[in-house]
């Protein structure tokens, strides 16, 4: 199976990609270890070992690897998840609040790993993300999908770009009200297997 990587920044729709995505048969995970004190030093070890075991991924740390994973897998298609700026950083303050992580802390730099008190810079690398994104993909028609799942692009533009089928059921809108859910993790002989790895 082709590997697809959402690469949409956390608090996208994330979550509801990843349902849908095991809708269609995909193994999905992420996040993945987003708060291991080392992560920003670790997540390019994490995530390529990670990309052998699942089909699908989504959420932090893998907008940060977009370059990497496709040349790890040069067959693979990549996911944007977008989502208005003024509507994503009321989901980022709403959740996450005062509260950093170390991921965040390496996204968003040292001391502006929580939301509040940095909205601006938040929507900034987001959209610088977003803009590189684009920059990078944008001689290679077919390898990136934008979809912004707020604004109601569901099973058949999502569907149409991975040449499947669109399913009998609706498509799944995770955390409507903000909540988090937990969908897919990577299983604990994986986990133990990431450890293993960096710690070599």
């Amino acid at each position: 199976m082709r590997k697809v990587f959402g690469i949409g920044f956390h608090k996208t729709g994330t979550t509801s990609l990843a349902s849908a995505l095991s809708v269609l048969g995909y193994r999905v995970t992420g996040p993945n270890d987003v708060s291991e004190p080392d992560i920003g030093e670790t997540y390019l070890a994490r995530t390529r070992a990670l990309s052998e075991q699942f089909d699908a991924f989504q959420d932090n740390p893998w907008p940060l690897v977009y370059r990497e994973m496709d040349a790890q897998w040069p067959d693979a298609k990549f996911i944007l998840t977008l989502r208005d700026p003024a509507s994503w950083i009321a989901s980022q303050t709403g959740h996450f609040a005062h509260v950093s992580t170390p991921m965040r802390e390496h996204i968003y730099g040292i001391g502006r790993g929580a939301p509040i008190g940095n909205e601006d810079h938040y929507v900034a690398v987001m959209e610088a993300h977003n803009a590189a994104v684009r920059d990078y993909f944008s001689d290679r028609p077919g390898k990136l999908l934008e979809m912004n799942l707020l604004a109601g692009d569901e099973w058949e533009k999502l569907c149409a770009f991975l040449d499947h089928p669109v399913p009998a059921v609706p498509f799944p809108h995770s955390n409507p009200a903000g909540g988090r859910r937990p969908l897919a993790r990577a299983v604990t002989s994986g986990k133990m297997f990431i450890k293993r790895l960096i710690t070599r």
